[in-house]
């Protein structure tokens, strides 16, 4: 048991499994695009949010990530090293569209974590801002760039899925701030330290809400994608109700992180009966 706790925590806290959640989310974009997914996308994906989520997490500062004294934090340092080795290799399968991108991409989630100019902040310290960028970041690798391998274009409906995709991942990211707000800096100025945990829930329930709604906005709408889209708003919300359990690190890191997950599961499974 003590063995498969660590091979759990490994899984955890090296960001497997949030970037299986991504290539999940990822995935559902290919399912409404009614294109077959990109194997190299999905490679690149999955191994670059590993190697992104691991240096924001281990190695905000440059030297700490390179000069590691935890032998736990070593293995997990050596898998992102071999990560981003597997995610060059997908990326230069990718065309152009996608590297330009990804760069653009990349340099907001590097400013998310190193600030660029003397004395500068980085924009996980900027008040308020910090959540709004990784909600554009991954929806811009979980629709933009599917979108543009499928070669589809950037209409209407790419611009509501964007904005869906914007805060549903919005919506995911709040039971972690409840979580944290104890021990994050009141600087930060996070929802929960602006709105009070109540509060907090009531918003992310209104969001959830309206991430429904912005289904029937679009112009291309299948019967499944409102009743996967409604099964999952109603997941949403119990998750947001469901007070202290919050507060434990396995049922936010592994059960909030995998609900994406689940609506890929969902879509798959969809599949055969509509």
């Amino acid at each position: 048991m003590r063995t498969l706790k660590t091979i759990f925590d490994f899984y955890l806290d090296a960001s497997i499994h949030v970037a299986i959640a991504v290539i999940s989310m990822a995935g559902v974009t290919f399912h409404l695009l009614g294109s077959s997914s990109d194997i190299n996308l999905l490679g690149f994906i999955f191994f670059s949010v590993v190697v992104c989520y691991n240096f924001i997490k281990y190695g905000v500062e440059a030297y700490k990530y390179l000069i590691v004294s935890n032998s736990y934090h070593k293995i997990i340092q050596i898998f992102s090293f071999i990560s981003f080795v597997f995610a060059i290799y997908f990326l230069v399968h990718l065309g152009r569209e996608i590297w330009v991108a990804t760069i653009v991409l990349g340099v907001l989630s590097a400013m998310y974590a190193i600030p660029f100019l003397p004395r500068a902040k980085n924009l996980r310290n900027l008040a308020g801002l910090k959540i709004y960028i990784v909600a554009f970041v991954w929806a811009g690798f979980t629709v933009l760039l599917p979108v543009l391998d499928a070669k589809m274009a950037l209409d209407w409906d790419f611009a509501i899925t964007f904005v869906q995709r914007m805060l549903l991942v919005l919506i995911l990211i709040l039971p972690f701030e409840i979580r944290d707000m104890q021990w994050d800096d009141k600087t930060l100025r996070t929802l929960p330290q602006i709105l009070g945990v109540k509060n907090t829930r009531r918003l992310g329930v209104g969001l959830t809400l309206v991430f429904f709604l912005l289904t029937f906005l679009k112009d291309q709408l299948h019967q499944f994608e409102v009743v996967l889209r409604l099964i999952l708003a109603i997941v949403l919300i119990l998750v947001l109700i469901l007070g202290k359990r919050m507060q434990s690190k396995y049922f936010v890191m592994f059960w909030v992180e995998a609900i994406p997950i689940f609506w890929f599961c969902m879509f798959w499974w969809a599949e055969d009966y509509f």
